[in-house]
């Protein structure tokens, strides 16, 4: 069965949009030629970007004026839907702003949402998603039953973002819909974590630290070798639970999922719930003490070593070039 019409919601901040409504963009394309994307916000500035990425058409609510994304969204949507507008599926992001909408969106239509996939398919007259469960150790299928529209979110770093020469996107009204009282809630402030170089869901390159680094001073260590590397500073769990680093530099289930061309780790084991956010990078090198390390077990360059004589090393030798 070839699915006549998906709906992709637009993640965007200060009209750039986000890698992963690309990403799901490029599957949704492998599944129906009419791919449409949904925005809240004006959408005149990113209709290109979405054409090219193969979006034939965005809905856009328009300004929301400091409004709650997903109370707006969400309430938009189910009205588009009840007015006869419903796709076979409609895919967001596994975000903060995706689960909200999805989640509003789903208590509107009385239908079920599939969380944290990584693949969705075509079964006959069914679409079925994948979901990793276990660390990543198993992935459980599962499929919708009939009636549209399927809502399903996915990870990040689950597709490839590829253009498809597409032009421009279409810019049509997506209707606001009454809201009541929770209309009345307004965005007043947005902190952004200041950081430097690539984002660590974007960097080609990645250097890692964990608890094997013995205290958070050590930490600068990993820091100026991804500085050199022209990467983006990561941390396992363990180390952000200590107090070491912020959350925003977590890699693995319930942190960041990375997929860069090289990933270092550095005094990391290799718990499953690590590995789960990094185990897709394209190179793994992997410094540790202990040979029995799980993480030694899929790198493809290890190095069994005392993290604080290797990373000097390594970083006298960059410097030297």
């Amino acid at each position: 069965m070839a699915l006549s019409k998906i709906w992709v919601h637009v993640e965007v901040a200060e009209d750039v949009v986000a890698p992963i409504t690309l990403e799901v963009l490029a599957k949704a394309r492998t599944l129906t030629d009419n791919v449409e994307a949904f925005v809240g916000g004006p959408a005149d500035a990113i209709a290109e970007v979405l054409g090219a990425h193969g979006a034939t058409k965005v809905l856009a609510t328009g300004d929301l004026e400091g409004g709650m994304q997903g109370v707006h969204l969400a309430a938009a949507l189910a009205q588009a839907i009840e007015g006869g507008e419903a796709p076979d599926a409609i895919f967001f992001g596994s975000t903060y702003d995706g689960r909200d909408i999805v989640a509003r969106l789903s208590v509107k239509l009385d239908k079920p949402v599939i969380t944290n996939n990584t693949d969705v398919e075509v079964d006959g007259d069914s679409i079925v998603v994948s979901e990793p469960i276990f660390g990543g150790t198993q992935i459980v299928k599962t499929k919708f039953a009939a009636g549209s529209p399927a809502l399903a979110t996915f990870r990040p770093k689950s597709f490839v973002a590829e253009e498809s020469g597409g032009a421009a996107a279409e810019v049509a009204e997506l209707p606001r819909a009454e809201v009541g009282a929770a209309g009345a809630a307004k965005i007043l402030d947005r902190h952004v974590e200041e950081s430097i170089g690539p984002k660590l869901d974007e960097a080609a390159v990645v250097v890692a630290g964990g608890r094997g680094l013995g205290e958070a001073d050590k930490f600068s260590t990993i820091e100026e070798l991804a500085k050199l590397l022209k990467g983006a500073p990561g941390a396992s769990r363990a180390i952000v639970d200590a107090g070491w680093v912020p959350y925003s530099y977590q890699v693995g289930q319930t942190g960041k999922v990375v997929k860069p061309t090289v990933y270092i780790a550095a005094g990391i084991s290799g718990a499953t719930q690590h590995m789960v956010g990094m185990k897709g990078s394209k190179n793994i090198v992997a410094i540790n003490k202990d040979p029995e390390a799980p993480i030694l077990g899929i790198a493809d360059l290890g190095i069994v070593g005392d993290v604080h004589k290797v990373l000097p090393k390594l970083i006298e030798a960059l410097k030297a070039r």
